[in-house]
């Protein structure tokens, strides 16, 4: 009781003692944050950060606090309209998918419009302890209290906690205190990770606000469920970031218990206050939102942090990701029920079966075409479209399992539809008439509209075409669409370097005039050049990449290629990426590396770091599942941004961009791009068909399959097979390496492999799928085959594709081989030893197998 009545005593010291004071203060080894009492309020007046032996101050520091009420619940239909640039109003009609969500986005709560608006300065200061300090604040409608904690274990960063009681009945929300503001001058880099970034503030509100070109000038704020990584941040030209990054659970719960709750909106976020000053803000609750609602003496609270760091917006997203929402951990939870080579060898049955891959073959103008059936939305459809994948992975499953099902049955057909796709004739000569065919109508179409795209044609037919020719490179008119559709681009290529968006099919004219091909259109001639070997078209392919170096990559200005979304951004990002990277092994030009590498490091954001997984238990569709299993945490958006199709359906399970990424970590030794690419690809069996082995496309689809999808089981089968030989190649330190081809269309950056032999250890050998040879007693164990070139020999690579080490038992089935008979001698290259059938291999490890036989 002595003890108590002291603390109470020496706590009421403290108190009166600070009111007196007109200083309070928080610093340690890298930040200092001081107040002072001015006009009755307390006012941040110095906040600085530590750069090496130096403190840097950030000019414009404040300590406003806001809070908004609305005594009524915000109206949620939109507010006001806003034209294109080119004119118009956006977006135009026929884009109903985008149209629902735009209007969401553009009603007062998100413009931040809503409520009454009451800024603030805290009226009371308190030092509880030198690394604590606690400010009170009255408004007419509420009682703020704040709380801030220099971190023990982060000394760039801040701790808060805010507490709001109500004085009347309404609804709240109540910002984050405005730590500093940056002027436009100073600004470096903004971003909200999911729906923007940029260097500049961007004028045009659609190109910023739909499209993610540069940061907006209004106060807009966000939901969570499209925030790839929850951490709004300002970097300045002094190199310095401020981020705000809530606590762990504060925003939404994407599947809480037994259904999709991916639309709930827990929790704003922003770049800029109210006041529409650059400065990272939250806001909790959202205005009219759930908890939002208050009767007079009930109260809210929220915890959050800020961090300051001497480093640009890279090193602060590393922070939130690691280090806050715990993506390492996360990864440690991931383990396969089944190995991805083992889905594989499944989606081959998928795929030559007619009834499940719903393959069809139709005449056209004398040929034999074949496809298989779309049944998403295209225009003019009427459920008989048709549509190929990835003709790389066509080529490459075929070549490796030698199947006549598919040499016979499908290669020939999936052929002549290429071929019969091209226009021959007039300004759209060499381009593609679509990429979808009609089968009633009997004509090609595009997805939304009757256009023409230059990057459709770097798609259909310079990277179809010229994945094809690298398994048939004596197939004289295959070469000739390639060199028409080489042509094509380079009569269209402006003079900048760059492309038009689309071409109206009927007129020829130029379409989309309110938005740049930030896409890397440029990669078809740098095809071409591979292919062909003509210099000019080397030339105009490093012109493209130039101008998308210096109005994309540099100012962070991405568009996507669906379109039915209007082309938000997508995918394409990473494929950028990858294209120069090519295009920098090619020419071994630096500034395409360094181009590269700055384009993977924004398509990170693309990819969903939360909520942390547990493995709290919930139920999918009638199926007990931990948490774990079903997270988004680790996989990609199609396209985030506000009216993507993560906004309602979440993220997708195509992970195109794994290979890449671990092409990268081999590049840089930047951890995140290892661990985004193992969190998107190992562990989501919860997402497959257990009969087919095809994954749902949509997160929000769980385990239905392909469903209107069926074509997309062969980029599956491309990305697994980039993804493990990637592992492969990096897990060897370059011992095992095999070609890669061109970057498949569409969907992402993985590549085509199998046209040409590889090296293991020094030998050539050649890719092999002979289902049932290897069978490994862990699920988390991988595997490749391949066969020596010199000898009969068969290698087997194994991989253990989880973080914690792993023992396991090898069966080998060699008498399942054309030699007839089990092996002679089994050898490992790894260690150079003599191997048996029990293994252990460490987190991520690898084992090359030679096996001699007869």
């Amino acid at each position: 009781m002595k003890y108590l009545m002291a603390l109470v005593c020496w706590g009421m010291t403290s108190w009166l003692s600070s009111q007196a004071q007109q200083t309070l203060s928080l610093k340690n080894e890298q930040l200092e944050l001081v107040w002072q009492r001015k006009d009755g309020g307390w006012q941040l007046t110095r906040l600085a950060v530590k750069k090496g032996k130096n403190w840097e101050s950030l000019p414009n520091p404040s300590g406003e606090g806001t809070v908004l009420f609305s005594s009524e619940k915000p109206n949620p239909e939109l507010t006001r309209s806003f034209q294109l640039s080119t004119g118009g109003t956006f977006p135009e009609s026929s884009y109903h998918y985008q149209k629902e969500q735009w209007k969401e986005s553009t009603n007062a709560v998100s413009l931040n419009t809503a409520g009454q608006a009451e800024h603030f300065r805290f009226s009371k200061g308190q030092q509880v302890s030198p690394r604590q300090l606690r400010f009170e604040a009255e408004t007419p409608q509420a009682t703020i209290i704040t709380d801030w904690q220099l971190d023990d274990r982060f000394p760039t960063d801040v701790q808060v906690h805010q507490t709001l009681k109500a004085k009347q009945k309404g609804y709240y929300s109540l910002a984050s205190p405005t730590l500093a503001t940056v002027s436009e001058s100073q600004l470096a880099w903004a971003t909200v990770p999911g729906y923007f970034q940029g260097k500049g503030i961007q004028k045009d509100f659609v190109k910023a606000y739909a499209y993610g070109m540069g940061v907006p000038e209004l106060p807009v704020v966000y939901r969570e469920r499209c925030a790839s990584t929850l951490c709004p941040l300002v970097s300045t030209k002094n190199d310095v970031t401020l981020s705000i990054i809530p606590d762990p659970g504060l925003g939404r719960d994407p599947w809480a218990k037994d259904h999709s709750t991916q639309t709930n909106w827990l929790l704003g976020l922003s770049h800029k206050n109210r006041k529409s000053e650059l400065s990272p803000t939250l806001y909790y609750p959202v205005l009219g939102e759930t908890n939002s609602g208050l009767a007079s003496g009930e109260t809210i609270q929220y915890g959050f942090r800020y961090s300051l760091i001497s480093g640009d917006w890279f090193k602060a997203i590393n922070h939130a990701v690691y280090d806050i929402y715990q993506f390492r951990e996360s990864l440690a939870l991931r383990q396969s029920t089944q190995a991805l080579s083992n889905r594989v060898e499944n989606m081959h049955h998928y795929l030559t079966d007619p009834v499940t891959s719903l393959w069809r073959v139709e005449s056209y103008k004398g040929l034999q075409i074949g496809a298989q059936s779309y049944l998403g939305g295209v225009v003019g459809s009427n459920k008989d479209a048709m549509k190929n994948a990835d003709y790389g992975a066509m080529w490459y499953l075929s070549t490796a399992t030698a199947d006549p099902k598919l040499i016979q049955n499908v290669l020939p057909y999936a052929l002549n539809f290429k071929l019969a796709q091209q226009t021959d004739t007039g300004f759209f000569k060499g381009a593609v008439e679509g990429q979808y065919y009609l089968a009633q109508s009997k004509k090609f179409v595009e997805e939304w509209g009757e256009v023409v795209e230059p990057i459709a044609v770097t798609y259909y037919t310079m990277l179809d075409i010229g994945n094809l020719l690298l398994f048939e490179p004596t197939n004289t008119e295959l070469k000739e669409k390639l060199k028409a559709g080489a042509e094509f681009l380079l009569r269209t290529q402006k003079p900048n370097g760059s492309w038009a968006v689309a071409y109206d099919h009927h007129t020829d004219q130029e379409l989309f005039k309110d938005i740049p091909d930030v896409r890397p259109t440029f990669y078809g001639l740098l095809v071409a050049y591979r292919i062909l070997r003509e210099p000019r078209y080397l030339a105009a392919a490093q012109k493209g990449a130039d101008w998308l170096i210096k109005e994309s990559i540099e100012t962070g200005s991405f568009l996507g290629v669906c379109g039915d979304a209007r082309y938000a951004p997508d995918f394409a990002t990473g494929q950028s990426a990858q294209a120069l990277l090519d295009l920098y092994e090619l020419t071994k030009a630096e500034k395409y590396k360094k181009a590269a590498l700055t384009a993977a490091k924004i398509y990170t954001s693309s990819i969903y770091t939360h909520p942390i997984p547990n493995r709290t238990v919930k139920e999918v569709n009638g199926v007990k599942r931990e948490d774990w299993e079903i997270a988004q945490s680790g996989l990609s958006f199609e396209h985030g941004g506000i009216f993507g199709s993560a906004v309602r359906h979440g993220p997708i399970q195509l992970c195109s961009h794994a290979g890449m990424f671990i092409r990268l970590y081999q590049l840089t030794n930047e951890p995140l791009f290892a661990d985004m690419a193992r969190a998107g690809a190992l562990g989501r069996d919860a997402f497959v068909d257990a009969k087919t082995s095809v994954a749902s496309y949509y997160w929000n689809g769980m385990n239905k399959g392909a469903g209107p999808y069926p074509h997309h089981a062969w980029w599956q089968v491309g990305w697994i097979t980039d993804y493990l030989m990637a592992e492969a190649e990096l897990r060897t330190q370059g011992k095992v390496h095999f070609p890669r081809g061109f970057v498949t269309p569409k969907v992402g950056p993985h590549q085509t492999y199998g046209f040409e032999p590889g090296t293991i250890y020094g030998d050539k050998a050649r890719l092999l799928i002979r289902e049932g040879v290897v069978k490994p007693s862990s699920p988390v164990i991988d595997y490749i085959l391949a066969k020596s070139e010199s000898a009969n020999r068969l290698y087997v690579i194994l991989l253990n594709n989880r973080q914690q080490a792993t023992a396991f038992n090898l069966n080998l089935a060699t008498e399942s081989m054309p030699a007839g008979t089990r092996a002679k001698t089994l050898r490992s290259l790894t260690t150079g030893k003599a191997a048996g059938t029990a293994y252990e291999l460490p987190g991520f490890g690898v084992e090359v197998l030679a096996i001699d036989l007869p």
